[in-house]
């Protein structure tokens, strides 16, 4: 194969350069609808120490001109043009061959990255003390932009802190074969001279090839790929013979696995065992698969399937019954029981180590005392301190020093973690321990099912936000919010809490409706929001300088909700107009949901000046205090907001498609007190002229942010978090009582806080305006 080399750029002399940290190789051919998406995920990385060697195999489209533009453009892009098509395999090769990094990684052009794959890959490659291979987590999304995870990330999540071989762990033969969920360490590759085959399922022999050479394995259960499953257009969706090449491929690795073959060293009893249910299982799978195998060929596909099962039996294995006959496998198959047994043979073998190891180790610490004085938090699914359990857990610390609080966080948000936070991964050992034996679990979400909870332990559901939208089992009757819910599931969550906060008589209700079960309802207000009643105006002058928002500016916080019938981040306005139309003096702070990512229209906008786009702020209530006023659509943050009872605007645009799709509670945008939280406007010239008339701070907005306030804030006083302490920690048989509305103190506003600062800054040393 010849390759040519176009050298778009001149070469930085960065130290990097020397010996990049990855190469990413990406052929492509056919992909141009795609390629950009995945050029633009390797390019954007926060981590820079990456080549990205991307090879035209001769299309006749526009991959190559696609490719050239961005080595033009970039110079970490490096462009090689095949002379003759050859396929993925050689396309690959070829990549190789001009690779400089540490790592390899390999990308298909239809798939991509996710934002900070290759910071997070790095990271655990040299926690794992730069390992030869390094396999990660990934997710499939197809036509409908519908993201579905692998199978993989039990096997990843159990082995997230170890170093293996194969010959360990030969469950790591069953991670999906592809070349793209894994980082190889060069020199390995090198030193054992793999290549990718000429043909279709060229990668199945590097794949594990790579492991069962490797001398030191890791994982990392973060999903770093996309791969793309697409419906037409590649060669697995191609029925035809050549999908026969996939037995010979097989067949060339179990004699590498027995040394009979290319010499990669004799392998264990366990990894052939291993290798020969998953390669049962996968060839089964491509014979029956439409799109691979036509019906007429089917017979010969088995034929071949099973003089390869019968050469390379483990000792010991059993063959299936039917191996003999096509005829007795069909039958079998038409009534249903071969795919179900199959299946189910396949899933308890896959994993069965660690998961048994583990639920061992969780059943011997559940039979071990409680410990009186654990407590153990989470937020938002393992993302860290936040929310309400992140306020108990703070005056926890003041009221009650003899408890210890553990916090449980996923690998990716652990460097999230304030100082001085004793932490858990989710899944490590210590995870099983704290979790079997904690006295006190607080969540504002839910502990995963394989959590269960002892009668001795109390659980406080704290929730993290006042129902405006259907919720729990209100969803039944929204089957489009209710997608890939399980109601048993919710169900059996609800039964294991023993408290559950409230914020309102109105979430009461919702709660005890949509949750059915015998837990206690506190009606002690959200324990976030006392950070509204204790912040001070140094506070609010603190953050706002920390934001970078200039004194005499007006600070809106535009925070949009979730939208269930849409799929990613779109804004529901035009950031941009809306800037416009606002003009000098506002400053517009943009806070998307936490399911969405990073954005980067909204970067683009905050580069230019337009917004300050603060969705990665690790404090919403900070956020809130720094602003003078809320814009919102229908996010449950309008009723902490109201708390701090500073104004309220409503963005309306879409609210019947909203109210139709998730179902709401009550109107929004009834004009009703009670109801509405401030004045409501339809579009970006609607909101700049409320905003520049001097109406967002109206009476009519005074009298619906008072009615609102005293509907949905009547227990946030600032002593939240001290009530739960009080009645779950320390045993008191009543609550603190609430302090009227009419007599709590919130943060004064950013331009009260920066009035005072100007007097403070007028009068002598020492002397305090009353």
């Amino acid at each position: 194969m010849i390759v040519r080399l176009r050298c778009c750029c001149t070469l930085r002399t960065d130290p990097w350069m020397a010996m990049p940290r990855f190469s990413v190789i990406v052929p492509a051919r056919g992909v141009q609808g795609f390629l950009r998406h995945c050029l633009d995920s390797v390019l954007t990385q926060s981590f820079e120490g990456v080549e990205l060697i991307a090879v035209d195999d001769c299309s006749d489209g526009g991959d190559g001109a696609i490719i050239d533009a961005y080595a033009a453009a970039d110079h970490r892009v490096i462009a090689l043009h095949l002379e003759r098509p050859g396929g993925v395999g050689p396309a690959r090769n070829a990549g190789v061959r001009r690779a400089t990094g540490e790592y390899l990684l390999f990308l298909d052009g239809d798939d991509f990255l996710a934002p900070g794959a290759l910071a997070a890959i790095d990271a655990r490659l040299r926690a794992a003390g730069e390992p030869d291979v390094l396999l990660f987590d990934h997710d499939r999304i197809d036509v409908w932009e519908k993201r579905h995870p692998s199978a993989d990330r039990e096997f990843l999540e159990a082995h997230a802190d170890t170093v293996f071989t194969a010959e360990d762990v030969p469950e790591c033969l069953s991670v999906l074969p592809a070349p793209w969920n894994r980082a190889v360490r060069r020199d390995l590759w090198e030193e054992h001279r793999f290549a990718f085959a000429d043909g279709p399922y060229d990668d199945v022999p590097v794949v594990f090839g790579v492991l069962l050479a490797a001398a030191r394995i890791a994982c990392l259960d973060q999903v770093c790929v996309t791969w793309r499953k697409r419906r037409r257009g590649s060669a697995s969706t191609v029925p035809g013979r050549h999908h026969f090449a996939v037995l010979g491929r097989y067949d060339a690795v179990f004699r590498a696995l027995t040394g009979s073959g290319t010499g990669l060293g004799g392998g264990t009893e366990a990894a052939r065992g291993v290798l020969f249910a998953h390669a049962a299982g996968r060839l089964l799978r491509i014979m029956e698969d439409d799109g691979r195998v036509r019906a007429g060929d089917r017979a010969d596909f088995y034929r071949e399937l099973a003089r390869l099962l019968r050469r390379h039996r483990p000792a010991g294995a059993e063959l299936p019954a039917h191996l003999n006959s096509y005829a007795v496998y069909r039958s079998l198959q038409r009534a249903g029981t071969l795919r179900h047994r199959t299946a189910k043979t396949l899933r308890s073998r896959r994993h069965r180590t660690a998961r048994s190891v583990y639920r061992r180790y969780y059943g011997l610490q559940l039979r071990r005392p409680v410990d009186e004085n654990l407590v153990v938090y989470a937020a938002y699914w393992n993302r860290g301190v936040l929310c309400s359990p992140a306020a108990i857990h703070a005056k926890a610390r003041e009221l009650a020093p003899q408890l210890r609080g553990v916090w449980v966080v996923d690998r990716r948000h652990r460097e999230d973690v304030p100082p001085g936070v004793e932490t858990v991964l989710v899944n490590s050992r210590r995870y099983w321990e704290v979790m079997a034996r904690a006295k006190y679990l607080v969540n504002n979400a839910n502990f995963p099912g394989t959590v269960h909870k002892r009668p001795e332990q109390i659980y406080i559901q704290t929730h993290h936000g006042t129902p405006l939208k259907k919720m729990g089992m209100d969803l039944r009757r929204h089957p489009a919010a209710a997608q890939g819910v399980s109601f048993l599931r919710m169900l059996d969550h609800a039964d294991q809490w023993d408290y559950c906060l409230s914020s309102n008589p109105h979430s009461t209700e919702v709660w005890q409706r949509v949750y059915p079960s015998d837990y206690e309802t506190l009606p002690t207000g959200y324990p976030r929001n006392d950070r509204y009643f204790t912040a001070t105006a140094e506070d609010v002058r603190r953050i706002r300088a920390g934001l970078g928002i200039v004194p005499g500016t007006t600070a809106i916080l535009y925070a949009p909700t979730h939208r269930d019938y849409e799929r990613g981040f779109s804004p529901p306005l035009d950031l941009e107009r809306l800037a416009e139309a606002l003009g000098e003096g506002y400053q517009l702070l943009v806070r998307t949901h936490y399911f969405y990512g990073a954005d980067s229209r909204l970067a683009a906008l905050e580069e230019a000046g337009r917004i300050l786009d603060v969705s990665r702020h690790p404090s919403v209530e900070d956020l809130a205090l720094a602003s003078d006023a809320l814009l919102c659509d229908f996010s449950s943050l309008m009723f902490d907001y109201a708390a701090l009872d500073r104004p309220v605007v409503v963005h309306s645009s879409d609210w019947e498609a909203y109210r139709h799709a998730r179902g709401v509670y009550f109107d929004l945008l009834s004009g009703e007190p009670g109801d509405t939280p401030g004045h409501i406007a339809a579009d970006e010239q609607a909101i700049a002229e409320v905003f520049r008339s001097g109406r967002w701070t109206d009476d009519r907005s005074t009298e619906l942010r008072a009615a609102f306030r005293e509907r949905f804030c009547p227990y946030d006083d600032g002593l939240a978090a001290e009530r739960v302490v009080r009645r779950v920690f320390l045993g008191e048989d009543t609550l603190l009582p609430v302090i009227p509305l009419a007599e709590r103190t919130a943060a004064p506003p950013p331009h009260e806080a920066e009035d005072e600062a100007e007097l403070d800054d007028d009068e002598p040393a020492g002397v305090r305006a009353p």
